[in-house]
């Protein structure tokens, strides 16, 4: 897993004793929805250079939330997201753990639906037919 230190959360003080270091800070977001009821989203600054795991981990969700977790370790070698397994992208846009993020992106944590919306909308049109 990649190491996140040296990076910091919100107002926190930077360690910049290097060229590489002195680099400026980027904000990025992270929005995650477990369930339907329960929303998350928080800026971070971050230092320029951050992948989206060391993200995850600096904003505290890979302790947080335990699944997302599992995730990451299963998948941290994986360079090319595949459609049905990814839970993680940048503007809706799928993107590897080791993704490097940029000024503005928005991290965004996908859950698993139990039943995709194509589904949702079959079931409720038998239902309906059932009921007349």
């Amino acid at each position: 897993m990649p190491n996140v230190s040296g990076l910091t959360r919100h107002s926190e003080a930077v360690n910049k004793t290097d060229d590489k270091a002195a680099q400026a800070d980027i904000t990025i977001s992270l929005a995650y929805a477990p369930t339907a009821e329960e929303q998350y989203y928080e800026h971070l600054q971050i230092a320029a250079g951050t992948t989206l795991y060391e993200a995850l981990a600096l904003a505290g969700w890979l302790q947080r939330f335990p699944l997302l977790a599992a995730w990451c370790e299963a998948v941290n070698t994986i360079e090319t997201p595949t459609a049905k397994l990814w839970h993680v992208g940048i503007y809706s846009h799928k993107q590897p753990l080791s993704y490097v993020l940029k000024a503005h992106d928005r991290i965004e944590v996908y859950r698993t639906l139990k039943l995709d919306p194509m589904g949702k909308r079959k079931n409720r049109a038998i239902k309906k037919q059932q009921s007349q």
